[in-house]
């Protein structure tokens, strides 16, 4: 009857010990910080959500990029038109898919802050004035973009084109709403801002238009020339190589100028875009040719006449006698 009050005795301690230890000992949610803690309650839903949003992007992004595609326009046969039918599609689709792909990964990110439990109201709220301050602060990059979309609009060049604006002339490498990127003949790459683009030329469209002018000896019979000019013109419209490089002519204009030194031929060539230079030196090459097989001189010697000349002359030795 002794043990088991004993035995009963020494577990009431037992049982106090531990009521004790709860009491005083801190759990550990308690003894972190609650930031950590508030990281700990990020649980399963939420991050379906973010997952979720994550698939919407992609799939937005997906979207978009096909119904941009469907915008894309290819060239059915090799005519230069379709060709730049083709390549203005293609630029539009690519400016309108950058723009978009921009706008949902913005929304997305948005939206995934919420997850987060972080206010997105003063986010946008503080992006609006910043909007707002750029606006004034920024107005070259406004005119920039918006100069960009009326080049886009208006087709008045795409990738691809030959576009001469001030002293700057070259294919057009990249084009975007705030900046045009052109390779010149020197190989480099300028880049343009195309709030800056006031008057440009598009040198690749329809056709390119060459001046060639042929300058004679004043002793050199004219009929005969000109039949020479013919014979040259003819074999280069007649040859399959260049034949295609042609739109019109080449035609004689006639006698452009005319002195005691020399006279002016000129001919007029109208070739496939930016073809005119290769094409107006095949035509030289085939008129002095032409030129050397028929004997007809051209003009070589230049004549310098110094007015009053001799009266210096003259009064050069009288000063000289004098003296």
């Amino acid at each position: 009857m002794i043990a088991p009050e004993s035995t009963q005795s020494h577990r009431v301690p037992d049982k106090g010990l531990s009521n004790l230890r709860q009491c005083y000992t801190p759990s550990l949610r308690e003894i972190m910080s609650s930031p950590f803690n508030h990281w700990l309650e990020l649980t399963l839903p939420n991050a379906l959500h973010l997952l979720g949003i994550l698939v919407i992007a992609l799939v937005l992004n997906r979207l978009l990029r096909a119904v941009t595609n469907l915008l894309i326009k290819s060239a059915a046969t090799q005519a230069r038109a379709a060709q730049l039918r083709e390549q203005q599609t293609r630029t539009l689709a690519g400016i309108l898919y950058g723009t978009g792909s921009k706008v949902v990964w913005a929304v997305a990110l948005l939206t995934s802050l919420h997850e987060f439990n972080i206010d997105i109201t003063p986010a946008v709220t503080l992006a609006g004035l910043a909007s707002l301050a750029i606006g004034f602060g920024a107005q070259s990059l406004v005119r920039d973009l918006i100069s960009g979309f009326y080049i886009v609009l208006e087709d008045q060049y795409v990738v691809g084109d030959t576009i001469q604006f001030a002293d700057y002339s070259g294919r057009v490498e990249h084009l975007t709403l705030r900046r045009t990127v052109i390779r010149d003949a020197r190989g480099a790459l300028v880049t343009i801002a195309n709030g800056e683009i006031r008057a440009v030329s598009n040198l690749s469209r329809d056709w390119s238009q060459a001046f060639v002018d042929v300058s004679l000896a004043p002793e050199s019979p004219i009929e005969k020339t000109l039949l020479a000019l013919e014979t040259a013109a003819g074999e280069l419209r007649g040859d399959p190589a260049w034949s295609q490089a042609l739109v019109d002519g080449p035609r004689i204009l006639g006698v452009q100028s005319f002195d005691r030194a020399s006279s002016t031929i000129r001919l007029q060539v109208r070739t496939a875009p930016t073809r005119q230079d290769e094409v107006a030196r095949e035509l030289r090459r085939r008129i002095q040719i032409e030129f050397q097989r028929q004997g007809i001189p051209l003009s070589t010697v230049q004549r310098i006449e110094l007015a009053g000349a001799f009266h210096s002359v003259e009064e050069a030795a009288q000063s000289g006698t004098a003296s």
